[in-house]
């Protein structure tokens, strides 16, 4: 039986399915082959010689492939359809011809496939190929440029800049994005300007709404009206005077509908219509793809193939209609520079079949599968015929003219089926219907209304608008977007509030340096090139091994000139790039250099562990500091009152708002402070509210056994605490409310205390499994998920693992678990010592 051997275990069961008993299907689980994260796995001056190594968790793996070629002398590689599955198959075959088990005589080949359908998996194998070495060389030059940035710049920001993380190839392009949008939003001044809008009312009395668009004589923009004395003088010039229509034009408009999903495109409309990040994207799909519903879902490719085009025409028909379906087909052509990307469309595998004819249990999967059945079958429908209305309103003096714009749609055509999403979050008044209305008719004035408004700063990127940008300026590829995106918030670079994407201080500052030190590598038209010139290595019509020499030509000459530079040197230059964001002018028309607490010494720019901040130049004699965002900014200190000779100061510290008596001094090196409870609102902080917080722990009263009850806050919230004379140690009792802290009385404590002592392991029972996913498929043994207390994650024996961010703990597969438990067993085994021998008791 010849092996085949692909990525997943969903795969290969999928797989087997249509191949049946005359194959043997292996899964090799991702890549069984990656660079040690060491120095020296790509030697530079050894013609960028590679050094690779089977990762532990592979090693498993690698040998069942290499047992099984012991029955069967035939090797088939059907891993996915792109450079990353390309890579997969060249790397097993490396390291099965490295452990000698091909031989000469061993048969391997390649096969690809689109689609995990029976029909598309048995004309694959009719069609084997050997690895294509140009996507193989295409692989290895974008790998050992990401390990060069990686391995020679990281070291650089950790010596330099003391608490950042790493630097990547687009990683740090992609971070250099949402920085700059976040300044251009800081530096931003809203104007404000007005609109002047009339409620009218038609000869039959319907009721519309049209906007002043000229006045005395002058068109009138979206700025003319610049303040309310402007916007009032408009009001009453149209108030005075009688509105006549003066002309209605009605324009037959037709909308086409968008074409079917690329991987850009289907991460941007599940971000825009579930809120659905990146990364939780593609891994529902990639579950999708695995079980045969839909076709590869990391591709360029817009275009579908001739016997799905038809497939959907039929479904069309079937389901709403011949009227629906054009004359022709729809074709579109793709947009990648470079075939090897540009796969098919993602498309479901059968367009007869929708979300409710699979019957998918899980909510993610219904919904994507959802969009993209639709999408793919509104691509292929009729455009959609609407009649476009404009009414222009005007005085008999043609001192004010307004305008009112509606649109009725004639025919649905694709929108029976889908609409795209879009970013732009404002009202669209062409989409109001209006009334019946003739050139001629006296239109009565309800209400004339002035809106006053303020330009509106861009906005922060969401996942979705920052894979839109970076697939405008050509960074990354279908495959990296989802890995990029997640890694700036793994770093704690970024993080995601409400969707939208916010630098961090330590964000920042990396940006900032990489800008001014290796500007050139943060490039948006540089990183897009060499982008071009890797898909130039995957045509054939480049050499990787000379792109690799260019690069690091000029990348180690950057490396070593800033190697020799101090912290101090590094700090002045970010302190000068940033001064306009970090020293913004105050109010006052104070320097605002001059430390606000001490009023002598200067402010700068200072780095540590955590961060960047600014503090005050007379350290140690001052200790003020703030967060690089500015003063009042979100962690800026702000003292709250005196009580007696103390300061009681507010601040913001890397486990969140706290309150503080004093600063710290030689004879008091830990002054006291206390964190705001959950639920209390840093900027509703009083003086009172702080020295109360710094008064706990609050004794509540001596218990009638003997003993003081005492309450406060701790890490696990509000509790109250007591000590009997003779017990070992303390019993604590939790408290549901905040406020119990502060008002808890004595008979309720003690209750609590005794019915604590009472049932002392209450609140320890075991916890009680989320989901159970069954056996361990190979190892046997409950598979189950549960809820921690850092999140959702899987238990198999001792090995617990940790759900991915934005995973439904309710959509995990037994296949996830199964990935998830090996890297956890994987890591635990690296990095567990071996037990010392038990030494043998002396004899007497």
């Amino acid at each position: 039986m010849p092996v085949v051997v692909v990525e997943s275990p969903a795969k290969a069961k999928t797989i087997n399915k249509y191949l049946g008993p005359d194959y043997t299907v292996l899964a090799s689980y991702g890549h069984v082959r990656d660079l040690p994260p060491k120095d020296g796995s790509v030697d530079p001056d050894a013609d960028f010689a590679m050094t690779w190594e089977v990762a532990n968790d592979s090693k498993k793996h690698v040998k069942a492939i290499a047992d099984a070629l012991k029955a069967d002398n035939a090797l088939i590689l059907a891993t996915d359809p792109d450079r990353e599955g390309e890579a997969i198959s060249w790397h097993l075959q490396e390291a099965l011809t490295k452990r000698k088990s091909i031989k000469k005589d061993t048969a391997v080949s390649r096969v690809t496939f689109n689609a995990i359908t029976k029909d598309a998996v048995i004309k694959a194998m009719q069609n084997p190929r050997q690895v294509d070495g140009d996507l193989v060389e295409a692989y290895l030059a974008r790998r050992a440029l990401d390990y060069l940035v990686g391995f020679k710049l990281s070291p650089v920001l950790w010596r330099k800049l003391p608490g950042a993380r790493s630097a990547g190839r687009v990683q740090s392009v992609c971070l250099r994005l949402i920085v700059e949008r976040e300044m251009e939003i800081e530096a931003f001044k809203p104007v404000e300007y007005w609109s002047v809008a009339a409620e009218l009312k038609s000869p039959r009395g319907q009721t519309f709404t049209a906007r002043l668009v000229s006045l005395a004589g002058d068109k009138l923009d979206k700025m003319s009206l610049k303040d309310s004395t402007q916007a009032e003088m408009a009001v009453r010039a149209v108030e005075s005077r009688d509105l006549t229509v003066t002309s209605v034009e009605a324009k037959p408009t037709t909308r086409n509908p968008a074409p079917p999903f690329m991987t850009s495109t289907l991460q941007q409309e599940a971000s825009r219509k579930f809120g659905m990040g990146a990364r939780a994207c593609m891994s529902t799909a990639q579950r999708l793809y695995e079980a045969g519903h839909i076709t590869y879902m990391r591709t360029d490719g817009i275009d579908m193939a001739p016997e799905a085009i038809g497939q959907a025409r039929d479904a069309i028909t079937s389901k709403f209609g011949a009227e629906f379906v054009p004359d022709k087909p729809r074709e579109y052509k793709n947009k990648a520079k470079n075939a090897q990307e540009a796969h098919e469309c993602i498309r479901p595998t059968d367009m007869a079949r929708d979300a409710d004819d699979l019957k998918l249990r899980d909510d993610d999967q219904r919904k994507l599968y959802d969009l993209i059945w639709k999408r793919t079958l509104a691509s292929q429908m009729e455009a959609a015929r609407m009649e476009r209305t404009t009414v222009e309103i005007g005085s008999s003096d043609k001192q004010v003219g307004l305008r009112a714009t509606g649109t009725v749609v004639l025919f649905e055509g694709f929108l029976k089926v889908y609409e795209e999403g879009t970013d732009d979050t404002e009202a669209d008044d062409d989409d109001r219907r209006l009334p019946a209305l003739d050139r001629g008719d006296r239109t009565a004035k309800e209400k004339v209304e002035s809106t006053q408004h303020f330009t509106q700063p861009p906005p922060r990127y969401t996942e979705a608008t920052l894979v839109k940008k970076m697939e405008e300026l050509g960074i990354g590829r279908p495959s990296t977007y989802a890995s990029v995106i997640t890694t700036i918030q793994d770093r704690e670079y970024v993080e995601k509030d409400k969707g939208r994407l916010i630098p961090q201080d330590k964000g920042r500052i990396v940006t900032i340096f990489l800008l001014n030190f290796f500007r050139r590598y943060v490039g948006y038209e540089f990183t897009a090139e060499l982008e071009e010139s890797l898909d130039d290595v995957s045509a054939g019509s480049r050499d990787y091994k000379d792109l690799l020499a260019g690069f690091w030509r000029d990348f180690s000459k950057a490396i070593a000139e800033t190697s020799e530079l101090r912290i101090a040197e590094v700090l002045d230059v970010l302190d000068e790039a940033l001064a306009p964001q970090l020293y913004p002018p105050r109010e006052d028309g104070s320097d605002p250099r001059i430390c606000p607490r001490c009023g002598t010494g200067r402010l700068h720019l200072k780095t540590s562990r955590t961060g960047g901040f600014v503090g005050c130049g007379n350290y140690p004699e001052c200790t003020y500091t703030r967060p690089i965002a500015g003063e009042g900014a979100e962690g800026d200190e702000v003292m709250l009152g005196m009580d007696g000779e103390d300061e009681i100061w507010l601040k913001t510290g890397r486990f969140g708002p706290y309150v503080q008596r004093g600063e710290p001094t030689p004879e008091n090196k830990k002054p006291k402070r206390a964190s705001l409870p959950r639920g209390w609102d840093k900027d509703e902080m009083t003086l009172e509210k702080a020295l109360t917080l710094l008064s706990l722990p609050r004794e509540v009263g001596e218990h009638p056994e003997g003993g003081m009850i005492t309450s406060n806050f701790g890490r696990f919230g509000p509790y109250i605490m007591h000590q009997m004379e003779g017990e070992p140690k303390p019993t604590y009792a939790n408290l549901k409310d905040p406020a119990d802290v502060f008002e808890i009385g004595m008979n309720r404590a003690v209750e609590l205390l005794a019915e604590k002592r009472a049932n002392p392991g209450r609140g320890r029972s075991a916890a009680k499994a989320l989901k159970d996913l069954g056996e361990h498929p190979s190892e046997g043994g409950p598979v189950q998920v549960f809820e921690g207390r850092y999140g959702p994650y899987v238990k198999w024996g001792k090995v617990n693992a940790t759900l991915p961010k934005d995973t439904d703990p309710q959509a995990v597969t037994m296949e996830q678990a199964v990935e998830l438990i090996a890297e956890k067993a994987a890591k635990k085994g690296g990095a567990r010592k071996k037990a010392a021998p038990k030494k043998k008791a002396a004899k007497k």
